[in-house]
């Protein structure tokens, strides 16, 4: 899984700088090769976007059949509340200081772009829209009827779409992406684009750091125990997350770390860190949407509206909680969304995949972090639920 995450992410800064030197030297000719290309994988890329969503949104629903489980039901409406307050504050922070970033679209003064050598259109089988509200409508269709059958169909549907994923999209990402930004290196608009994602990075990074703090205040608060025994023994995990860039391959560090925690109890540690692993992604969902919103105001001339946020983020959460688990498999999964609720064409969607990416240890390692809090305030819940007096048949 390591060896999966480092190679994947060496691959597209490759990308990334060959794509942004060949647009420096490259003429029409080869850019009309170049526009081709990126055209079609585009297609490629947006027809498997409704197949996303519906190999991994109604399987996560059809899963909850097994929410009988109150502590199970807890941890899900938990991790969902913490992903969308930590966009809500990404929201709040994108609104507050991109402004002052000096962003200047420059749409109006880039070179033109040549045109197709030939157009292929590669249409998706559904909108995305309809993806979503189908695979919702399954999803629960499944679990209301207790199929078994249907739920292993919808099974074994997601894992041929993961590997669809790891097959097809992952390996051509670095050649859309180095595609898209050899266009936007051709434009002129990368000299003035790229280093201002230098310090969107920084304070995405100082964001997560707050957005932990605050989580942590909060389980202490609710625990009435002091957050910093939990806390204090992340930092092998987090560091671990930053060196594998994979909720996975930290997962083993992140059980020791939360074990050798005094107020963190044995069994709620088994049961809430491996499945908050998988769906409390706080520090991703954050990110994501401090980019999208940069990118909206670097490509498109403005920030995206308060109500098309505040849809985005409360679908957003939805979607990261059945996010699969490869390369930056928040953004993938929400790709829907964002070109439809945000309408990202293909140099928006490469340049957010890019830059996610880059800095995707780092979200990961606030995602594993923040389980810890969450897993204190579980703690708490289980005493409630152990404590409760036993009634006694007459």
């Amino acid at each position: 899984m390591k060896k999966l995450f480092s190679s994947t992410i060496f691959k597209l800064i490759i990308a990334v700088i060959i794509g942004i030197l060949l647009g420096f030297v490259a003429n029409e000719s080869f850019m009309n090769f170049v526009v081709t290309v990126k055209y079609i994988l585009g297609q490629l890329i947006f027809f498997m976007v409704p197949l996303i969503i519906l190999g991994f949104v109604s399987y996560s629903i059809a899963k909850m059949k097994d929410n009988a489980s109150k502590m199970l039901s807890l941890a899900l409406i938990i991790a969902y509340l913490s992903s969308i307050g930590a966009a809500f504050f990404a929201m709040v922070s994108g609104y507050t200081l991109i402004p002052h970033l000096s962003i200047e679209p420059v749409k109006e003064t880039l070179r033109q772009l040549p045109e197709l050598i030939f157009r292929l259109d590669i249409p998706p089988v559904v909108s995305v829209m309809t993806a979503l509200v189908l695979s919702i409508m399954i999803g629960l269709a499944t679990v209301w009827t207790k199929s078994e059958v249907f739920e292993n169909l919808l099974d074994n549907f997601q894992k041929m779409v993961l590997l669809l994923i790891n097959r097809i999209l992952i390996p051509i990402l670095p050649f859309f992406i180095a595609a898209n930004f050899c266009a936007l290196s051709y434009e002129g608009a990368i000299t003035k684009q790229l280093p201002v994602f230098l310090g969107v990075m920084a304070i995405v990074i100082v964001s997560q750091f707050v957005w932990l703090a605050f989580l942590y205040v909060l389980a202490g608060t609710v625990s009435k125990k002091n957050p910093w025994q939990v806390l204090k023994y992340y930092g092998p995990a987090y560091l671990t997350a930053v060196g594998t860039m994979s909720s996975a391959a930290t997962l083993a560090v992140a059980l020791k770390c939360a074990k050798k925690s005094p107020v963190l109890k044995d069994d709620v540690i088994d049961f809430a860190v491996p499945l908050f692993s998988n769906i409390h992604l706080c520090g991703s969902i954050l990110t994501e949407v401090f980019f999208v919103m940069t990118v909206s105001l670097m490509l498109y001339g403005s920030l995206p509206s308060l109500t098309v946020m505040i849809l985005f983020i409360i679908l957003l959460g939805i979607f990261a909680i059945g996010a699969p688990g490869v390369p930056g498999g928040t953004v993938i999964a929400s790709l829907g969304i964002v070109i439809s609720i945000l309408g990202f064409d293909e140099a928006g969607t490469a340049l957010l995949l890019t830059i996610f990416a880059l800095q995707d240890s780092f979200g990961t390692a606030c995602n594993i972090t923040g389980d810890g809090a969450l897993t204190l305030i579980m703690t708490k819940a289980s005493c409630r639920r152990s404590s409760k007096p036993k009634k006694i048949n007459s």
